[in-house]
């Protein structure tokens, strides 16, 4: 028999899975990278029994409970947890405070013989120890901004960098306003976890310098934690990647349609793909409108529009490079440009794909 456990730091730093006995409306809100939602009570289950606790006591609502938990339910339950516990048998179990409900379920195990430790203060207590972690490591971590325009591809240079975090990959977003992948993007509460366990481990391997590309508030709908955004604004020094206006282009092409259309045709078939992808592209576009202004949103509504045709007609993505380098030279180099002024930390480098990740691996 293992030990219950409080040691948070080791659960994290080593992937430890860990079943999630909460209900299902909980787990949606927050939980771990490595957990899997195995819940003692369903969402109705939960609610009927919390407003029991809250009228009548602990013991009531314990009653309640197990009048509720059928024999078919019990089976159920045991059956699923153990489908667990034989797969991960190095985990552990927690619920809300490491209380009632975690005891519940290892008694009900134990009665299936089977003994399994839990976390002790649950959930609540590793989401006090990530916030926890996060802000020191945000303080203790140097951090080493990656610049440079829209589309000139910062995320591929961050991947061949030794000692980086990508923001915008825990966040399933590409940033712009276009850069949705089609992959639901995290809670706030489960990018923040995960932010924090990746600065954790890269702190602990020995690491105290990391490049983050440099990113607004949003990433998507994901927000930056206000500590890591101030000190990225303010005390984060700069590598700025040059790269020519054809070659993002090119990136753009392959980042926001090459790579799009297979998602589409995944989700919604072959036959339907171009039209899914291209009811997505102006939906997208008409997100802007009100900062493009009127004139220029038409005429890039109707260049895209026709290469969404000659996409459909020709499978042919040329019609796409004219609408993009206007978005890209008359939309969001300015907005860069203006973004960049703000920034307080100096250029420490600046140079080309291959001069930034050869000087940033080097000196990082």
């Amino acid at each position: 028999m293992r030990n219950d456990t409080d040691d948070y730091r080791y659960l994290f730093l080593n992937d430890i899975p860990l079943m999630d006995v909460r209900a299902p409306i909980e787990f949606e809100k927050g939980a771990f990278p490595t957990s899997i939602n195995k819940p003692i009570l369903d969402n109705e289950q939960r609610q009927l029994i919390g407003t029991r606790y809250k009228e009548q006591g602990q013991d009531s609502a314990i009653e309640l409970g197990w009048q509720l938990a059928t024999e078919e339910i019990q089976r159920q339950r045991v059956s699923s947890w153990k489908e667990f516990t034989d797969a991960q048998p190095e985990g552990y179990l927690y619920c809300f405070r490491g209380g009632l409900r975690s005891r519940l379920t290892q008694k009900m195990l134990k009665e299936a013989g089977i003994q399994y430790p839990l976390i002790k203060g649950g959930y609540k207590a590793l989401r006090r120890f990530l916030i926890d972690e996060l802000e020191n490591n945000i303080q203790a971590l140097d951090f080493v901004l990656l610049s440079g325009k829209t589309g000139s591809g910062k995320t591929r240079v961050l991947k061949q960098v030794t000692k980086h975090v990508d923001l915008e990959g825990l966040a399933k977003h590409r940033g712009s306003s276009f850069g949705h992948t089609l992959e639901k993007q995290p809670a706030q509460i489960n990018f923040e976890n995960e932010l924090s366990i990746q600065f954790m481990k890269k702190r602990n391997s020995g690491i105290q310098r990391l490049m983050l590309e440099d990113e607004g508030r949003l990433i998507g709908r994901v927000a930056l934690p206000d500590s890591l955004q101030l000190k990225m604004k303010q005390a984060s020094p700069m590598v700025k990647l040059d790269t020519t206006l054809e070659e993002r282009i090119e990136i753009g092409i392959e980042d926001y349609v090459l790579d799009l259309l297979p998602k589409h045709k995944a989700l919604h078939g072959e036959e339907l793909a171009i039209q899914s992808y291209g009811e997505t592209l102006l939906h997208n576009l008409t997100r802007i409108r009100k900062r493009l202004g009127n004139e220029r949103y038409g005429e890039l509504h109707d260049q895209f529009s026709q290469a969404i045709r000659t996409l459909q007609n020709q499978n042919s993505t040329k019609d796409f490079e004219a609408p993009i380098a206007r978005l890209l030279t008359d939309y969001y180099d300015p907005m860069y440009e203006y973004q960049f002024s703000k920034r307080e930390g100096k250029v420490l480098f600046q140079g080309d794909k291959q001069s930034v990740i050869d000087w940033t691996n080097h000196n990082l």
